[in-house]
């Protein structure tokens, strides 16, 4: 129950202020740092938002539940997570938060914050080939090449393999995150 509790507070501290940071604070600060009020102007940005934030939830989610980490590279999971929205894309919470963030350049049709979010998309992707894939190929060796080899980076794509266990596993082996290679 601890490790549990402990789990969910690690998350939700990254949580505040990480994406917190980059998706409230920062958005704010750009509508309103010349004395500029932020009022929406084209509500039906609100489901780009909504999108964003459950993505980025469903990956925190598996990140606990399946890796048992946070998304902070300080406190990584301790297992591919290759579940949920990682069989599909390999940087779903990236995703997520450019989500979040263009949706919000809409609401307030501000350019800023676009041009926010096309810098956002920039050092997203530099530091995902620049240390993060480094990292976790270091890290978790072969599982992590073929999990890299089989999942695009950054354009969603059907996994090729079918769900469930591979034959002599268990639904439990499954569950627990370690990249199978297609069947």
């Amino acid at each position: 129950m601890a490790r549990t509790l402990s789990l969910i507070v690690r998350n939700l501290v990254f949580t505040v202020v990480v994406p917190g940071l980059g998706g409230v604070w920062v958005p704010w600060w750009i509508l309103t740092r010349h004395g500029g009020t932020a009022t929406p102007a084209a509500w039906e940005a609100v489901p780009v938002i909504a999108a964003g934030a459950a993505l980025y939830g469903w990956c925190v989610w598996n990140f606990a539940a399946v890796g048992r980490g946070t998304p902070g590279p300080w406190d990584a999971p301790r297992r591919v997570v290759a579940t949920g929205p990682y069989r599909w894309v390999r940087n779903p919470i990236y995703i997520g938060a450019l989500l979040v963030v263009v949706g919000e350049a809409w609401l307030f049709m501000s350019l800023p914050l676009l041009a926010y979010a096309g810098a956002m998309a920039v050092v997203f992707h530099m530091f995902v080939i620049g240390y993060e894939e480094r990292r976790l190929g270091r890290r978790f060796g072969d599982t992590y090449l073929e999990y890299r080899r089989e999942v695009p980076r950054w354009i969603p794509r059907r996994p090729r393999r079918a769900p469930g266990p591979a034959p002599g596993e268990s639904r439990q082996d499954e569950q627990a995150g370690s990249y199978q290679p297609p069947r």
